[in-house]
């Protein structure tokens, strides 16, 4: 095989592919982000009565029948297909022309913080109800988290670097981050990378319930996630897939290829800390987003929007605030933050990939989205959150971050091209 990559090093976004809670398709994804629409109703998925929350972010218009053969929709778990769905629409976006040689070269980093847990889910009560001799041949490959890239590589194709991250809700943003690397490095000329999560069943609504992380606002259920208002009381689950087109720069320029941003920055830290709780000086968080402007060489200063982890929780938020005012001292009151949580609810494992969109399509249009249900200012958490409208600024450089259990910490840098 014969190689003949560019060796720039630069890794640019060329395709985009969203199916969210705020809709199927990027831009009407983005225009409802702008706009402030939220995305949280009664949980429709499964009888949400027996758990105290009762309502979640959902995909309400997704059937994986429009995105793969109907045998094959009917088998696989509710990730794998909205994985398959938003690669689609990524490739779509990018007006890629997949020749033979090209395939070669094209890998597919695509993470779920998960995996498969309807299917996980359906064949463990048939295992305790029916028995062993009647559990799925698919459950094993339908459940693990590295399928649903496995799937998206298959009916692609694309026979380059296959991963899976697997880093509770940082998932999406370390899969873009090291698909950057693999291009960066030579190793692929484009790829697909992203995160998905389909949690909305009765095993992950009531895990999530046990360790009372989420909110309870089950009357009001779109003004429930209210990340850095003072009234907030846990994130809203949510479900998403995210995955974008990367390409290595002179590659898009040849092809004439229309170019979102750049990725410049990629850090990750871990807190060291807790399993599940974040630590409260937001030590690892600040170190992700320093070493993410390190890698780019870029002063804090220049960043011009920063799309926070923002879950809507009461110990998470105070931590991530003083992170930012950490890792950016004085310009911490000046850059313009939004938690777009506060539409999607907490999307898990793709929300690092849905939220590095918002970046990329930011730095476009050169528009912040708002933190809706912002209204009542929390003394721990002064900084400026872009209350509950829209707002035009220019914007060079735009940060995502993404935070998981674990103590897992992600920065992305982006830039305008």
């Amino acid at each position: 095989m014969i190689r003949e990559l560019a060796r720039s090093g630069r890794v640019v976004i060329t395709g985009l592919g969203a199916v969210t809670p705020l809709g199927i398709g990027v831009e009407k994804f983005w225009q409802n982000c702008l706009n402030g629409v939220s995305g949280v109703h009664r949980i429709s998925l499964i009888d949400p009565e027996p758990f105290p929350t009762k309502i979640a972010a959902e995909v309400l218009d997704f059937q994986a029948e429009d995105w793969m053969e109907r045998k094959d929709a009917r088998r696989v778990d509710r990730a794998i297909a909205m994985a398959v769905a938003a690669a689609r629409l990524a490739l779509d976006d990018s007006t890629i022309v997949l020749t033979d040689e090209l395939k070669d070269e094209f890998g597919v980093f695509i993470g779920s913080g998960i995996g498969g847990l309807n299917v996980m889910h359906e064949n463990t009560r048939i295992m305790y109800e029916r028995g062993p001799s009647k559990v799925s041949p698919f459950w094993v490959p339908y459940m693990i988290a590295n399928m649903p890239g496995g799937i998206v590589s298959i009916l692609n194709d694309l026979r380059g670097p296959n991963v899976a991250a697997v880093t509770a809700c940082s998932t999406g943003a370390n899969s873009i981050g090291d698909a950057y690397h693999v291009i960066k490095r030579g190793d692929a000329k484009m790829m697909l990378a992203g995160g998905v999560e389909a949690p909305i069943n009765d095993i992950g609504v009531a895990a999530f319930c046990a360790a009372r992380a989420m909110s309870t606002r089950n009357d009001e259920p779109q003004r429930a996630s209210r990340p850095f208002d003072l009234d907030r009381d846990g994130f809203v689950m949510g479900e998403a897939a995210g995955v974008m087109v990367l390409e290595e720069l002179e590659h898009a320029i040849a092809r004439g290829a229309k170019i979102y941003a750049e990725i410049v920055g990629y850090g990750m830290t871990a807190d060291a800390y807790h399993i599940t709780g974040v630590h409260p000086e937001g030590r690892g968080a600040r170190n992700a987003m320093l070493r993410a402007l390190d890698r780019a060489g870029v002063s804090p200063h220049r960043v011009d929007y920063i799309n926070a982890h923002g879950t809507s929780t009461p110990i998470g938020d105070p931590a991530e605030t003083l992170a930012i005012k950490g890792a950016f001292g004085d310009h911490a009151h000046k850059v313009a933050i939004s938690s777009t949580k506060s539409m999607t609810g907490h999307t898990l494992g793709a929300a690092g990939a849905i939220e590095s969109m918002v970046c990329a399509l930011a730095i476009r249009d050169q528009k912040v989205p708002p933190t809706i249900n912002y209204e009542t200012p929390d003394p721990a958490c002064d900084l400026d959150y872009v209350p509950n409208v829209m707002r035009e600024l220019p914007i060079e450089y735009a940060l995502n971050n993404s935070f998981g259990f674990g103590g897992h910490n992600v920065s992305l840098l982006l830039k305008r091209v």
